[in-house]
């Protein structure tokens, strides 16, 4: 039975696959401000179920930092290493509404057939009405629909997509037999009773997703919040596979107050003395969602200080 929940209850949930860097910060805070300034509940979640990518150590380095810059979670951290149990659980009752089908089409098969977009190929069906069962391995796909998805999001507006043009059928569960992200969000958001998600612009095309996943296992939609990405001078996001480089632990306040402005938040005088308790202190009742910026992404460089 899912735990009674308070009126907000957010989350930040990272990928252990390197330490925490400014982008990572910008989410972080973002969302930790957000619950904080409504005496709400913010949650840390692991999303640990891509080992390929992870990276011994990451996990426990990124828990150290969000406490190290002041940013202490409620409950126990959930890994999502521990949950296969319940994304299986979700999936068979997909599976028996009719809502999924086995594909075994290879990445360099989709590829060659796929309509490629920022959001990666656009998956063409071919599995729609059959496999092939030469195949040892099969992913499972859900069956998008032909009608738009929607909802408001509370900083850059509406939000409209066509799945089935735009993305396709997504896949589920992986070939290799791990649930796929999309699922496991969804699957947790409900259980975790998260009633606001705040996170950066390039998970528009999830949120999109794991509301259409929503509406087909009856769950509650959330309230989305989506933050400008940090990108670096050629236009990517900072990220591991981009260079982006970890914190400066020694100052932490500084890179406190370097998110805080790149939120859009009028910037401190002379805070650089100040401690991250008393940067907390001051900064969660001045926090102004509407001084957000409503863009998708601002470049590093542009920075005051950066």
């Amino acid at each position: 039975m899912m735990e009674s929940t308070p009126q907000y209850r957010g989350r930040f949930a990272p990928s252990p696959t390197g330490p925490l860097h400014f982008g990572s910060l910008v989410a972080a805070m973002g969302s930790y401000l957000e619950a904080r300034s409504r005496e709400g509940q913010w949650l840390v979640r692991m999303e640990d179920i891509d080992p390929p990518r992870e990276v011994a150590g990451s996990a426990d380095s990124i828990l150290h930092s969000l406490e190290h810059l002041g940013m202490h979670w409620d409950g126990a951290v959930l890994y999502q290493s521990r949950r296969y149990d319940a994304y299986d659980q979700a999936l068979a009752e997909l599976e028996r509404a009719g809502h999924t089908y086995p594909c075994s089409c290879s990445r360099t098969e989709i590829l060659k057939h796929a309509v490629v977009t920022g959001d990666g190929p656009i998956y063409p069906g071919t599995c729609r009405l059959g496999v092939n069962k030469q195949r040892l391995s099969y992913a499972l796909r859900v069956r998008v629909s032909d009608g738009p998805v929607e909802f408001k999001d509370h900083i850059q507006g509406r939000i409209r997509r066509h799945l089935k043009q735009d993305v396709g059928d997504f896949v589920l569960r992986r070939a290799d037999g791990l649930p796929a992200y999309q699922l496991a969000v969804v699957v947790d958001d409900a259980m975790q009773g998260i009633s606001h998600v705040v996170r950066g612009c390039d998970l528009f095309s999830a949120s999109l997703r794991q509301i259409y996943l929503q509406s087909l296992l009856g769950l509650a939609h959330p309230h989305y919040f989506h933050l400008p990405i940090v990108v670096n001078d050629k236009g990517e996001k900072l990220s591991k596979q981009t260079f982006a480089a970890p914190l400066d632990e020694n100052r932490p306040v500084l890179e406190l107050v370097r998110a805080w402005g790149f939120l859009g938040q009028d910037l401190p005088v002379l805070f650089e003395a100040a401690s991250v308790s008393e940067f907390w202190a001051w900064a969660v009742p001045r926090w102004q969602l509407s001084g957000v910026p409503r863009q998708r992404q601002i470049p590093l460089s542009g920075l005051a200080g950066c």
